[in-house]
């Protein structure tokens, strides 16, 4: 027989809904898909990737859309990012009440770096404070030229509550798609990207997907990167079991071999030998980049800059949110005194193994969990171990009690405050390491009994050259125990080095810090 002749046709366009935290974009989704996700999240942030489909019915007919609706919170850019990098369109979401905001900016750069086509959505028009030409203004500030303003971007006003607005918009996306040409074989070998990725308690590791070309079927078998899976259960968005999904799908499959990466690529093959002969490559291709550079020795006398190792172990719901936390963890002010280093990230239940991995170190570590629970074995084990865990379903607060449990656990040390400075006038007489001298507090004060360090100017720089004590001080002539800023002195230093005109005596005070 002939081989079968493949043949392109259009395929539905995949949009990624992008813009900045609470302007509206689940809101949106929910009116279009009929659903109420808005609701259900915490926080009111949408806090995952998720892909849906719907059907526009317009003059040439019914026609099915895909949505992508990423996290607007600025923790959540790789999500973005992913969601961007596989959408054939992008509608950029703006509150016509607050106009351009940091992560519509951080947005715009998104799309402009994949580029793809985009239309802006000016969403809440239903809202009483709403102003769409302010709206406008402010994307023209931010470099955004829409249509009818010099520039090229579609726009409309749109409401998530009254549906205002979201059949054009529906209409736009459809022929943004078309003008892109978008096509696809749904006879060839399915392929496409991991979009999320999560272990469900019951079925396994589970992954959603977006079919970009050809098609999935019963019986195949889904590969990416080392992870592999049979095509036994695969659902659509809706959760409904399917046999075969499309070009332009997003699908869910059940019982992957690990846990594949979110934003791997992915590939269908027949047999479950060929399957996983490319996963034992990939895998050996893996640890073959991962082998462990030589630790250089430290340099005989350098201090050690690094005091505590602490152990951190995230647990999230599905394998997206573990690298908002990280990239949330990114930005908390490090300390040398204090490493944190993340010996586990992974997705599901906190477990006595998670326990085990947090409490290995010098120091019990931490374990933060997002949207998980606790085996009540593993909280045996924490309080045994002293590890702590904390878990949170809000991405800022995760980062937000982070952030002063590490302040709580950095090791203090001897740090010297200065507490006054003065310049050395004139030397008089010394005897014994001890010196008489004239001097004016130039900073702070000088008192009896301080502790100074005398500083000498070597080309700019100035130089510790010595250490002592204050013995005694006199101001106009008498005994004093202090001298203030700006008043002219006469003291007795002990000091392990002559002092000279110029040199500067610096008073300071040790305090753990």
């Amino acid at each position: 027989m002939p081989e079968k002749d493949h043949i392109a046709e259009a395929r539905p366009p995949i949009v990624a809904v992008v813009g900045h935290i609470d302007h509206g974009k689940s809101t949106l989704l929910d009116y279009i898909r009929r659903s109420n996700v808005a609701a259900g999240e915490a926080g009111g942030i949408t806090q995952h990737l998720s892909a849906y489909e719907a059907s526009h019915e317009n003059a040439t007919g019914v026609h099915k859309i895909t949505f992508l609706d990423t996290p607007g919170h600025e923790a959540f850019a790789a999500m973005r990012s992913r969601g961007l990098e596989v959408a054939d369109v992008a509608i950029l979401v703006v509150s016509a009440e607050d106009g351009v905001k940091p992560q519509t900016v951080e947005a715009v750069k998104l799309i402009n770096e994949v580029k793809i086509p985009y239309i802006v959505a000016f969403t809440k028009v239903d809202k009483p404070d709403a102003n769409v030409e302010k709206a406008k203004m402010s994307l023209l500030e931010a470099g955004v030229f829409l249509e009818g303003l010099g520039g090229e971007v579609p726009w409309v006003p749109v409401s998530g509550k009254t549906g205002e607005g979201v059949p054009e918009l529906l209409d736009l996306i459809l022929l943004a798609g078309e003008l892109e040409g978008l096509t696809a074989d749904a006879s060839r070998p399915g392929e496409g990207l991991i979009i999320e990725g999560h272990v469900d308690q019951k079925r396994g590791n589970t992954a959603t997907l977006i079919v970009l070309n050809g098609s999935i079927r019963s019986g195949e078998y889904v590969i990416s990167g080392e992870s592999f899976a049979p095509v036994r259960i695969m659902e659509n968005f809706l959760g409904k079991k399917i046999k075969e999904a499309l070009p332009g799908s997003p699908v869910t499959i059940v019982g992957f071999s690990t846990l594949p990466r979110v934003g791997e690529k992915w590939r269908t093959v027949e047999t479950k030998k060929e399957a996983e002969s490319e996963a034992q490559t990939a895998l050996q291709q893996t640890r073959a980049k991962n082998v462990a550079p030589q630790v250089a020795a430290p340099v005989e006398g350098e201090e050690e800059k690094v005091h505590v190792i602490l152990p951190l172990v995230i647990k999230t719901d599905v394998a997206g949110t573990g690298e908002a936390v990280v990239h949330e963890i990114d930005k908390i002010p490090q300390d040398e005194r204090l490493e944190v280093r993340i010996v586990t990230r992974g997705v599901g239940t906190i477990s006595e193994g998670d326990v085990r991995q947090a409490g290995a170190g010098n120091v019990p570590g931490i374990i933060v969990g997002f949207n998980v629970k606790v085996d009540r074995e593993a909280q045996a084990l924490a309080e045994r171990l002293g590890v702590k865990i904390e878990l949170f379903s809000i991405i800022y607060k995760l980062a937000e009690w982070l952030g002063k449990e590490l302040e709580t656990r950095r090791p203090l040390i001897e740090t010297e405050v200065p507490t006054g400075e003065a310049r050395i006038i004139k030397v008089f007489s010394s005897m014994k390491n001890r010196y008489v001298l004239g001097g004016k507090v130039e900073s702070g004060k000088l008192m009896v009994r301080d502790t100074i360090k005398i500083l000498r100017k070597e080309g700019e720089e100035k130089m510790e050259v010595g250490r002592g004590e204050v013995i005694g001080l006199q101001s106009n002539k008498e005994d004093v125990k202090k001298v203030d800023e700006g008043s002219e002195f006469g003291a007795m230093l002990r000091l392990s080095i002559e002092p000279k005109f110029g040199d500067t005596i610096v008073a300071f005070e040790v305090a753990m810090k």
